[in-house]
């Protein structure tokens, strides 16, 4: 049996409370007793606790047939602010939100630092961001920086498309500003946006396709990431054995076949000049034939992979996030049908319902759990 002083009960009570109000509220106290089982006088201490820290307010009276109205409590989201961030290889986006990730702001940034530039050019990017945002009494719950690479123990440590390994950027950043900064690998940072703010699914698995492709894995509601951090390095698995030649040292990999960056090189080189990913959409469209031979290669390798995904996890749902499908929605069908693994019934290929800003959301809950001490963090289970 565990034990533990006063203390520690009272600091474990008071984050399970703050946890059902970021979950599930606007609650009375009356409410929060009985789902929690724990007394009105100890919930009536751990809410004025809360109050008091501005964490949580008093938001009007409940509706009751009879006798006297509940005041309900709720989360104090606009009294504090979250920075998310994803470093991608060619351009830098920052969100901007409060403590429920809504009234959102975003900015762009073209990334053309190489090596340790990136920390000055950060740093500029933080600072101005900082300066505009109002104040508020919780401040600044942290920063969260998506990484398009592997990450453990908050530093980057496999970036093939840019140069950030020996960097430790969190440092760096947490000293210039006081504020805690959080690194993650933008794949496992959809998952959980995803999970966060969309899909209410414990065990599901994200595909992201971007300059590369990552695999962000949820099971049970919690985030695998392996023993040191490369566990979902889906682009790296061998479609094709000898195949294309990948940075990662391998040939055949998968990500040299549906990478946005593989499939515009392919265009690219069909017609004989640089091909932008608006162009590529356009092409398809209008039913050019390399674009739709390029798309159907796409489709190929694409479902082989989640064929074998299906079966390693047979997660609730695979959710695809790729500008193809965004921009392309016949793509998630004709995946559909190119799957030809009997466990394809028992699971359930959705596009991204975050789209963009799945990154940048699953950066809000890293900071947010981490910021109120939580576990779980579920507002797609409070989504219309």
């Amino acid at each position: 049996m565990k034990t533990g002083s006063k203390e520690l009960i009272r600091d474990i009570n008071t984050h399970l409370v703050l946890e059902t109000l970021v979950n599930e509220g606007p609650l009375s106290r009356a409410e929060l007793s009985k789902r929690l089982g724990l007394t009105k006088a100890t919930i009536s201490s751990l809410v004025q606790q809360l109050m008091d820290s501005s964490l949580i307010t008093e938001i009007g009276s409940g509706n009751t047939e009879k006798g006297r109205k509940p005041i309900l409590l709720d989360l104090n989201q606009r009294e504090g602010h979250v920075i998310s961030l994803d470093l991608g290889v060619e351009q830098i986006t920052v969100l901007t939100c409060d403590l429920r990730g809504t009234h959102c702001r975003l900015c762009q940034y073209p990334n053309n630092a190489a090596g340790r530039e990136i920390i000055s050019l950060l740093k500029a990017i933080l600072r101005q961001t900082i300066e505009g945002l109002p104040p508020v009494k919780c401040g600044i719950a942290g920063i969260s920086i998506g990484i398009h690479g592997v990450v453990h123990q908050n530093r980057a440590v496999f970036t093939p498309y840019y140069s950030l390994e020996g960097l430790d950027l969190a440092t760096a950043l947490e000293a210039e500003f006081q504020i805690p900064v959080y690194l993650e690998n933008e794949a496992n940072l959809s998952v959980l946006g995803e999970r966060a703010f969309y899909f209410d699914y414990p065990d599901m698995v994200n595909i992201s396709v971007h300059s590369g492709v990552g695999l962000g894995i949820l099971i049970d509601d919690q985030l695998y990431v392996g023993k040191n951090g490369y566990a979902g390095e889906f682009g790296h698995t061998i479609i094709e054995p000898g195949g294309r030649p990948c940075p990662c040292g391998n040939r055949g990999c998968i990500e040299q076949y549906v990478s946005e960056r593989a499939v515009l090189r392919e265009i690219s080189e069909a017609k004989g000049h640089r091909i932008s990913l608006d162009q590529f959409i356009s092409l398809y469209t209008e039913k050019d034939a390399d674009a739709l031979r390029i798309m159907d290669e796409f489709v190929r390798y694409m479902a082989a992979g989640i064929n074998n995904i299906l079966n390693i996890f047979n997660p609730d749902a695979i959710i695809l996030n790729s500008s193809f499908t965004i921009y392309l929605p016949d793509i998630i069908g004709l995946l559909e049908k190119s799957l030809k693994n009997r466990m394809d019934k028992f699971c359930t290929l959705l596009p991204s319902g975050l789209q963009d800003t799945a990154i940048l959301l699953g950066g809000a809950s890293v900071v947010l759990k981490n910021f109120f001490g939580i576990h779980k963090l579920c507002f797609s289970s409070r989504r219309a």
